[in-house]
């Protein structure tokens, strides 16, 4: 039986998984290298050890050689790639054909920080497998339906036109758990639904019949919620008064925005949740509240663009995990159905309301969409 094998690449890491079976892939094993480069290492199971990778070709190959004995003969047939940006054309998993390839790398402005690593996996994973159908399935795809108020900024038109409107993000994920909600609550499978993705990278989606009607990331993966590293909504007068004041140009304010920012920018301590909820600083407990303020202030611009609420679903490292930040996250949140078992919530269970509106923790699974869209083509 032949395999597929599944690719997210990032600047410095790329997470992999490899499937057999066209029917739902049934998963092998999953791993990543992390820190391409001098320092790169493997991760499989409890394994982490050096490994070389200077970069994304010589990562895949790596990756090849560690999942031999997990293949044992069998074929790669289709290689499948987390792609941050489809823009407005890729509303669905394409295959990925040398001209589609070029219109991905047309997209590099507006993804500069995700695309060209995102495309490298791509030429190294063509290299490594050859006979393989590569397919790409997008970060934006999810959100291509928004209706127009939910898709456009108060710019001049001909911006809107050159493809300056609200993407949305963090499809793979939306795409997964709303499928699953769909399968898991059949009585939800219409309903109004807000998807809480939070980790280092954090989002929330408003979904009704399984369609995204909103989100809070817009043109970037700046927008919307504090992340790790990243400034979340952010008046644009800022960044004009860096420039003016600070001296600051493109490439500096990028930097500060993307990777200097966020939970860590706050905080002074940490960008990963986890230490923050450890640590004494009182920075980091102001970084969790400005955290937490934001997805309630939010929560409640997606309900309204929902008309109502009947599920609040939180995934994602930060909301699989944190019990603290799901309870604060309800608290106080009467008015919308939602409040927090506590025993429920300590014991990560899967549903952990104590009022009407349904209040679920769904883990997400990105690779398993993507491995799915390789097995509906193959």
């Amino acid at each position: 039986m032949n395999a597929i094998l599944t690719l997210n690449a990032g600047s410095s890491s790329i997470k992999f998984a490899v499937y057999q079976g066209t029917d739902d892939p049934v998963e092998l094993a999953r791993g990543q290298i992390d820190n391409l480069g001098r320092d790169a290492e493997m991760v499989f199971g409890d394994r982490r050890e050096p490994v070389v990778a200077p970069d994304h070709e010589a990562g895949v190959q790596a990756i090849l050689d560690l999942l031999e004995p997990v293949l044992q003969g069998r074929a790669v047939a289709g290689v499948g790639h987390r792609i941050v940006h489809g823009g407005i054309t890729f509303d669905k998993p394409q295959v990925l054909t040398g001209d589609v390839l070029m219109k991905l790398a047309e997209l590099t402005p507006l993804a500069p920080l995700h695309q060209p690593h995102n495309l490298a996996a791509v030429h190294a994973a063509i290299l490594a497998f050859p006979q393989a159908v590569q397919i790409g399935c997008f970060d934006t795809a999810f959100h291509r339906g928004h209706p127009f108020v939910n898709d456009t900024f108060a710019l001049p038109r001909r911006y809107y036109e050159k493809g300056v409107r609200r993407y949305g993000f963090h499809g793979l994920s939306y795409d997964f758990v709303s499928g699953e909600v769909a399968r898991l609550y059949p009585d939800l499978a219409d309903g109004r639904v807000v998807i809480a993705h939070l980790g280092n990278g954090a989002s929330m989606c408003a979904v009704k019949a399984g369609r995204s009607m909103g989100s809070t990331m817009g043109f970037s993966a700046l927008d919307g919620l504090p992340m790790g590293t990243r400034c979340g909504q952010l008046d644009p007068g800022v960044m004009l008064y860096m420039m003016d004041q600070e001296g600051m140009d493109a490439d500096q304010i990028s930097t500060m925005l993307y990777k200097e920012s966020g939970l860590k920018g706050m905080s002074g301590v940490s960008h990963d949740m986890r230490d923050l909820e450890g640590s004494d600083d009182p920075a980091a407990a102001q970084a969790i509240d400005y955290f937490v303020f934001r997805i309630r202030r939010e929560l409640g611009a997606m309900a309204a663009v929902l008309g109502g609420l009947d599920a609040l679903v939180f995934c994602g490292g930060i909301g699989e995990n944190a019990r603290n930040i799901r309870a604060r996250v309800c608290d106080g949140m009467e008015w919308l159905g939602l409040s927090v078992d506590d025993a429920a919530n300590q014991d990560n269970a899967p549903e952990i309301q104590a009022g009407p509106t349904r209040v679920l923790v769904i883990p997400t699974d990105e690779e398993r969409v993507i491995a799915r869209a390789v097995a509906d083509v193959i």
